[in-house]
């Protein structure tokens, strides 16, 4: 399997987003999009995707994070799209039960190539410090539409807001990685039809 790497600069009128990832990496992040909880959950999916990832954002924050927020999120997509390349001797499914303290949260990824995303994650609070968590359920939809994959995520329990999160993001880290990496065993693309 050759180098899995992809750098994808989206510019728009609302945002400026570069994003670089390596799917065969060790975990390191080095990310500047200017919402620090944001960084933290992308963090989380560095780390526990064990994906280099750099991400730098710099959006029109002075009105919200909706654009930065959702704009990243189709950034990242189109560079593992990108990274996957015609997805051969990938696993293609991957999936993740991860606790923290009183939370679970279940992730399920298909690199399907068709976008899906079914998300049920209630929170308790409207924003954690700053940040708007409705904005996480766009940051995943943008993310779907261009990698184009179906995710499921679902929080089975939590109270704490921070927590429910923290155990979504490293639920997706580690599904992504169990999909996207190789499969000794396979031969060609992970589809009866022939392409992903």
């Amino acid at each position: 399997m050759s180098a899995r790497i992809a750098t994808v600069q989206r510019d728009t009128l609302e945002t400026r987003i570069q994003v670089q990832v390596n799917l065969d990496g060790a975990g390191n992040a080095k990310l500047a999009s200017g919402l620090p909880f944001l960084d933290h959950m992308l963090d989380q999916i560095a780390r526990h995707g064990l994906i280099d990832l750099e991400i730098e954002a710099q959006g029109d924050l002075h009105i919200d994070a909706h654009h930065t927020v959702e704009d990243i999120g189709i950034t990242l997509g189109q560079a593992v799209k990108q990274a996957l390349g015609d997805k051969r001797g990938i696993r293609r499914y991957g999936h993740a039960y991860v606790p923290l303290d009183e939370a679970l949260s279940r992730v399920a990824l298909d690199c399907s190539g068709r976008p899906g995303l079914e998300y049920a994650v209630e929170l308790p609070r409207a924003r954690i410090g700053d940040f708007d968590v409705d904005l996480f359920r766009e940051f995943f939809q943008g993310f779907v539409n261009h990698a184009l994959v179906t995710l499921h995520i679902d929080n089975l329990r939590g109270r704490n807001a921070h927590h429910i999160v923290e155990t979504v993001f490293k639920a997706f880290g580690r599904a992504l990685r169990m999909a996207v990496e190789a499969d000794p065993r396979a031969v060609g693309i992970p589809s009866t039809k022939g392409s992903l």
